[in-house]
């Protein structure tokens, strides 16, 4: 089956968790992606614990999800050949992606101005924390520092503190997906220009879309929402997180009147019908605490049963070791199973898109260290004795790893 990347080639530059979820999703959909690492450690994400370990074959877990489908070359970038061998690879390429500080790639001398003028279709990619330009492109930062800048932050936690997320939103849907959106928009902008482009994207800028919702409320009123108490976070109590009778926790998204009608006539509380928005401090309180006394009388189970009786909009909230059983992931198949001939079967996080004529699918498990570096060079017309020479010089790493 043709998938719908097939025949696009990726360099990637990128390491740790953003750049890597980005080609993660091309290669899955098709490309060939080719991660370039340096001689000293390459993507160190794989040197972190946890570790799936068998014999002598160590890698880590998060590694191996986020470059599934992928191959991987060893070369140093600092070295002229190495240059040499990364031109000859971009001429035949669709895509360079990359997520150093900016104008780390102009001082290796791989930069889109130079690359262009080798192919002039190559698209390259540049994902940062704040993007290439403003005061704060040279800064360090991480998920934390993202969501602070641009607000996202002090929208969650309690009202006297914001809390930390528990997944990594400015990495990952900020950035990673950004960066996929991005790349695939200019692979059609070249279809119909015949030229690549640079592409320039920020984990700020992409955090900050994340406000589409809380912004427009902020600008039209003027008011700063109060964490823990806007119309989604907490605002409303029949939106939101209780305990059950088995210490575990559903989430109630009775938001919408009918929503509400429903949950007040399961309880029994028809009285409450009319205050789907309390309008006191007081009042909310009150709601809320009925809220919490009530969801403790049934297990998290019995109140996702009612709630698919009645048409509520409760669900469980899971932990991580729950969700493989749940039947409506199963359905969408968003854990699968892969054999890895080293570490044997490993579940993975599946598709996030159903395309019915060209699914994407995991191919091949993630490359050892370097380990594509001959095969990749060898497609370049290298020959066996010149591979070994470069291997000598240390422009390229040592064989297989």
């Amino acid at each position: 089956m043709t998938l719908p990347l097939e025949g696009i080639r990726v360099l990637d530059l990128s390491r740790l968790l953003p750049g890597p979820f980005a080609t993660m999703l091309l290669a899955d959909f098709g490309a060939e992606v080719i991660k370039i690492e340096d001689p000293i450690q390459g993507d160190y994400l794989r040197w972190w614990p946890p570790f799936y370990t068998k014999d002598t074959n160590k890698e880590n877990a998060v590694f191996l999800q986020l470059n599934r489908n992928k191959k991987s070359i060893v070369l140093n970038l600092k070295d002229p050949e190495g240059q040499k061998i990364f031109y000859r690879l971009a001429e035949k390429s669709d895509v360079v992606f990359e997520s150093f500080r900016p104008g780390v790639v102009k001082k290796l001398q791989i930069d889109y101005d130079t690359i262009s003028k080798i192919n002039p279709q190559i698209i390259c990619c540049s994902l940062s924390g704040y993007g290439q330009n403003g005061p704060y492109k040279d800064l360090p930062g991480h998920d934390v520092n993202y969501l602070g800048v641009s607000g996202v932050a002090s929208l969650t936690g309690e009202p006297d503190h914001p809390k930390l997320m528990g997944v990594q939103v400015a990495d990952i849907g900020a950035g990673g997906l950004n960066a996929v959106l991005a790349i695939l928009m200019s692979i059609i902008a070249r279809s119909k220009t015949g030229r690549g482009q640079y592409i320039d994207v920020s984990m700020l800028d992409g955090a900050m879309t994340w406000l589409a919702f809380a912004f427009p409320r902020y600008w039209a009123t003027k008011e700063i929402p109060i964490r823990g108490d806007d119309l989604l976070t907490g605002g409303r109590p029949g939106y939101g997180i209780y305990k059950t009778k088995d210490n575990k926790f559903v989430a109630v998204g009775a938001l919408e009147k009918k929503f509400w009608n429903n949950l007040c006539t399961s309880i029994k509380r028809e009285d409450l019908v009319d205050i789907l928005q309390p309008t006191t401090g007081k009042e909310k309180k009150e709601i809320i605490e009925c809220l919490k006394t009530v969801m403790l009388t049934k297990t998290r189970e019995e109140w996702f049963e009612i709630s698919k009786q009645t048409d509520i909009c409760i669900s469980p909230v899971y932990e991580l070791n729950e969700i493989i059983d749940d039947p409506q992931v199963q359905a969408r198949e968003m854990i699968v199973d892969f054999k890895d001939e080293r570490f044997g079967n490993i579940k993975y996080i599946g598709m996030p898109f159903k395309l019915s004529e060209t699914p994407g699918s995991i191919r091949t498990r993630a490359p050892g260290y370097g380990e594509h570096t001959d095969e990749i060079l060898r497609s370049l017309n290298y020959s066996k004795q010149e591979i070994e020479t470069l291997r000598k010089k240390a422009v390229i790493g040592s064989k297989n790893k």
